[in-house]
């Protein structure tokens, strides 16, 4: 049996990536012989992950277009055509059975490459809103395979499949005991893990350094894990420890699994990949829906779960220090309303997300090579990122 080779082109931020490592994983169980590779950016989180994770990645000088000035928008758009026809020359040498886009600005190029290719093409939204890109590229993409059903009204009906966000596997089998041992955390306290996203968030790192004045009584029987993001690390590591609080800060997280594991309750962001993680496991949780998000989808995101009673959401406009202590304490106090909010969490949840969005990149597999490739794959190094 030939080896089939499926690309996987996402990234820019976890919440396009984290899917990916996701549905590469089921891959790698239901595929005797595949071979995976990734596609992304050169600034993006996958050049940090990837490597670390064993994977192949073939990145990308590419930039968002979206929230940038003028100027940055004109180099983008240089930087976009020269990494389509990279991209392109790419795809055509390894010639893929199958190439699967998880959305963000280091996912459209790959796809849309695939397209004019002719490879079959997958296309994965995870927001209630998707982007302009998915949109687009939904229009020639084989399947695409959408988390929420309100989101069935972008797309073309005959090849849209709900199927939810994959979640990755460590996710929902990482240990407590050894998220508290790995990051140094005390057994007996109750944990609160507050991160903002792969890059962080100033403003949410912020309002938790105010709301700490509000918990100096509490200090002997909660403790803190932060991710911070590389610009607030120092500024918030001193906040907790000018507080007497215990726990850990860091600027990046990389064991997550862990990290949800390890913690009671959850103040973050509310992107599409978070709220995949939160519900398949359960974990009570204050949403804090970033408010710049494209067409506001943080926010629908985040609604979805606290009309329903699975989730704590206020929106940054009306979050001060005092307020985000009131929630903490709320939920350190009420063990029933913590249970009711796992509970129901849960019922968001789809586990078998990946499995899903495998199966069906599975079923694009072709049993010959595309035309335009002959002989031995195009060998590939060990990796493009040292």
């Amino acid at each position: 049996m030939k080896k089939r080779t499926f690309v996987i082109a996402g990234g820019g931020t976890g919440g396009h990536l984290y899917p990916g490592i996701a549905i590469a994983e089921e891959l790698k169980k239901q595929v005797k012989d595949v071979e995976i590779i990734f596609m992304g950016a050169e600034r993006g989180i996958e050049a940090r992950i990837l490597p670390g994770e064993n994977y192949y990645v073939k990145l990308l000088k590419t930039d968002g277009f979206v929230g940038v000035s003028l100027k940055r928008k004109v180099i983008a758009l240089y930087r976009f055509v020269v990494a389509f026809f990279k991209a392109y020359a790419f795809l055509r040498g390894l010639a893929p059975n199958v190439v699967i886009g998880t959305g963000g600005y280091a996912s459209f190029i790959p796809v849309f490459a695939a397209v004019l290719l002719g490879i079959p093409t997958v296309v994965q939204e995870q927001n209630s809103v998707p982007g302009q890109a998915n949109r687009i590229l939904a229009k020639f993409a084989k399947k695409v395979c959408i988390t929420y059903e309100n989101s069935l009204s972008y797309f073309p009906k005959d090849k849209t499949i709900l199927t939810g966000n994959p979640v990755r596997e460590k996710i929902l089998r990482a240990d407590k005991a050894e998220g508290m041992r790995m990051f140094s955390l005390r057994e007996g306290l109750f944990t609160i893990f507050i991160f903002g996203g792969s890059m962080g968030a100033s403003s949410l790192n912020k309002i938790v350094v105010d709301c700490l004045e509000y918990l100096k009584e509490m200090k002997d029987k909660i403790q803190f894990l932060h991710q911070t993001g590389e610009k607030d690390f120092e500024f918030v590591r001193a906040a907790y420890l000018s507080h007497g609080m215990s726990g850990t800060v860091a600027p990046f997280i990389y064991k997550m699994p862990e990290a949800y594991a390890s913690c009671d309750m959850i103040i973050s962001r509310a992107g599409a990949t978070t709220l995949a993680e939160i519900t398949a496991i359960g974990i009570p949780s204050v949403l804090v829906p970033y408010p710049y998000a494209a067409s506001a989808h943080q926010e629908v995101n985040a609604s979805r779960l606290a009309v329903s009673g699975a989730a704590m959401m206020i929106k940054e406009e009306d979050l001060t220090g005092e307020t985000l202590a009131d929630y903490i304490q709320r939920l350190y106090n009420d063990g029933s309303l913590r249970a009711k909010l796992s509970r129901d969490c849960m019922t968001f949840g789809k586990p078998d997300a990946a499995k899903k969005v495998a199966s069906i990149s599975m079923m694009l597999l072709k049993n010959k090579r595309i035309s335009f490739r002959e002989g031995a794959p195009v060998p590939l190094p060990k990796s493009e990122v040292q």
